[in-house]
């Protein structure tokens, strides 16, 4: 016990003294997923609405895809964005295996089906309620996808924050296509499994604290818009 005291101690000195590594590791994991959520909501909030407001061939195949692609298992993804940046695949000329450039798509592909997945169920049940309000007054389909993603706006704000979560939670995906490089693809996730196994806890206690500060963060940002929405 006091082994496990002692190692409490010592995180909470890391955290207050701004130790250089793990602020280092804090900075990656922020700016890698900040950068995925940001595309996924770039990528899915406009997919999702358009799968709800258009009618198309194949629309249900879009939508059974993705409601099964938010059940996606992160190694699997990671395998797959692995296989399309490695030097044989596709995109292995751009060289960007083992680079936060590619714990960035991993991440992306991660959160892009959840992303539009809830949008496409939001925008549709606005459509139910006020689609014949929208047909009288004459709007066309992209007057209408504005008007319905401005109406759901405090809940798409929500399920991007969602998606944050998920992203900065991440370990199998980005362990599979960063390396867990020192210095360089490291992240709290992997980093928290990598000094556990080696038996240095005071570190990973440290940043398992900021991760799980920036979950309960998340969740609060979360209940507050949808205190404002039903306001």
């Amino acid at each position: 016990m006091h082994e496990f005291g002692l190692a409490f101690v010592t995180a909470f000195h890391l955290i207050a003294d701004f130790d250089p590594g793990l602020v280092g590791i804090v900075g990656l994991s922020l700016r890698v997923s900040l950068t995925a959520v940001l595309l996924s909501a770039l990528i899915g909030l406009p997919l999702g609405a358009a799968v709800a407001a258009f009618r198309f061939p194949g629309r249900r195949a879009v939508t059974l895809f993705l409601n099964t692609a938010m059940g996606l298992p992160p190694v699997v993804v990671g395998l797959i964005v692995y296989l399309i940046l490695s030097r044989s695949g596709p995109l292995g000329v751009l060289g960007l295996l083992f680079t936060p450039t590619a714990m960035i798509v991993a991440q992306t592909v991660l959160i892009v089906p959840i992303v539009a997945a809830l949008t496409r169920q939001i925008v549709e049940d606005l459509l139910t309620e006020y689609g014949d309000l929208l047909r009288v007054m004459g709007t066309g389909p992209l007057t209408t996808l504005f008007i319905l993603l401005s109406e759901a706006r405090w809940s798409l704000l929500t399920i991007v924050l969602a998606g944050f979560g998920r992203a900065s939670a991440e370990v199998g995906a980005v362990m599979i296509v960063g390396g867990n490089i020192d210095r360089v693809t490291r992240v709290m996730t992997t980093s928290i499994a990598l000094e556990t196994s080696k038996g240095d806890l005071p570190l990973a206690l440290g940043l398992g604290v900021i991760l799980m500060t920036l979950s309960l963060s998340v969740n609060l940002a979360a209940a507050m818009l949808r205190e404002t929405r039903r306001a």
